[in-house]
């Protein structure tokens, strides 16, 4: 019989049609873009994308056994998305969903030289996905479930949320580890305007591991925090301040809704990492931790490794495969930290979601080489630095005498 894969990836995938717009200079691209007018272009790249592909394909890159759970139509689209997949290996597309009577996802990526990237989206067949969509008898085989992007699939957000309330159900009930990652739907779309927080309070008591951005928690759950914080960013157009003691108190509420693993994506301020206590793991599947004490009650944040940036698509993505990869190879959570953010710093050494993606050896090898991190100081009570790891702890560890990542 053939090895059950490690982890199950499922949620939003789409293909990405990206034009090369090297060529063209921000001032012709403007007086260009406009009825009536032609821009003479480069060949068009075609990758996919979404947490299906960003998540699941870094975790095959990292050795991780993966299947994907995407769901796509029976068009010219859906066989390119296939094809791309299966040619990092035929296995990762057996769970792929074809929905005959639906079109797939795509994104048209304008990308020119100094001007902000427009996206051109079709959500697709990522619209109808529902709860009996996953193949639950294969999460049974499974360590890890993963799913991403909610707020960019429709019948995820309709109901109050029930379908995504469902998947968790049932995949919980299969006994693996539940994972989940967020997006942040434009507020003026039917996503961006859904009850997420009541949304997220039906669903996080069946999911183990939350590893969203900060600013899609916010968004989420503490909406008037969102407008309040990039209001002022705006108004002095500086990045939003997310303080040790905000990232303290959302990791509070969410871990009192079940969750037993916070990850925080802080983008270029690197990785906020916030555990239950040992009680809690007793449920968490077979995904859990090896060693229970090795991730229970931690409280760490760890700063991005250096890097030059080529460009930041899937980087968050990225993170999440570390940290999910780290987990299923033992490691603690000092160290799956440290490997999170070192996977998505190579994720943004390339312009697109994968290239940079190295194997597991290989990042390893840059972490325990000297790998050089951005300097970052906290100036918040009960926060240390612990050198020898290179991590900031903070007051709600449990622990803070951790050994050091011999990643």
């Amino acid at each position: 019989m053939p090895t059950p894969p490690e982890a199950i990836v499922a949620g939003h995938l789409c293909l990405d049609v990206i034009p090369d717009l090297s060529a063209t200079s921000a001032g012709q691209f403007q007086r260009s873009f406009a009825p009536g007018r032609l821009l003479e272009v480069g060949a068009a790249a075609l990758s996919t994308g979404g947490a299906v592909s960003n998540v699941g394909l870094a975790l095959h890159r990292l050795g991780v056994r993966t299947q994907l759970m995407g769901k796509i139509g029976r068009d010219l689209f859906g066989q390119a998305i296939t094809q791309v997949v299966a040619s990092f290996d035929p296995r990762l597309v057996e769970g792929m969903i074809v929905d005959d009577a639906a079109v797939s996802s795509y994104t048209v990526v304008i990308n020119p030289p100094g001007i902000d990237r427009i996206f051109l989206h079709c959500p697709g067949a990522n619209d109808t996905f529902g709860a009996d969509d996953i193949r639950y008898d294969v999460l049974a085989g499974a360590r890890i479930f993963h799913f991403g992007y909610p707020p960019l699939m429709r019948r995820m957000y309709e109901d109050g949320g029930s379908e995504l309330v469902e998947i968790f159900r049932r995949a919980k009930a299969t006994g693996v580890a539940t994972c989940l990652d967020m997006a942040l739907p434009d507020p003026g779309s039917a996503a961006g305007r859904a009850d997420w927080q009541t949304i997220l309070r039906a669903t996080l008591p069946h999911v183990d591991i939350f590893l969203p951005s900060i600013e899609e928690t916010l968004y989420a759950l503490r909406r008037t925090t969102y407008d309040r914080l990039h209001q002022a960013a705006a108004d002095h157009n500086i990045t939003p301040l997310i303080t040790p003691e905000l990232l303290s108190d959302v990791s509070s509420e969410l871990l009192a809704l079940g969750v037993k693993v916070v990850g925080l994506k802080l983008g270029d301020r690197g990785l906020y990492l916030r555990t239950a206590g040992e009680a809690a793991w007793r449920d968490a599947g077979r995904g859990q931790p090896a060693d229970l004490a090795a991730w229970a009650g931690k409280e760490l944040w760890a700063p991005c490794f250096q890097v030059e940036v080529v460009g930041t698509t899937g980087s968050g993505d990225a993170t999440i495969a570390g940290i999910l990869a780290s987990l299923l190879r033992g490691l603690s959570a000092e160290q799956a930290v440290t490997m999170a953010v070192a996977v998505g710093a190579c994720n943004i050494e390339a312009a697109d979601a994968l290239s940079g993606i190295r194997s597991w050896e290989e990042t390893q090898a840059r972490v325990v080489g000297g790998w050089a991190r951005h300097s970052m100081h906290l100036h918040a009570a009960g926060w240390h630095f612990d050198g020898q790891q290179d991590l900031w702890v903070g007051p709600a560890q449990s622990d803070p005498a951790s050994p050091a990542p011999d990643v």
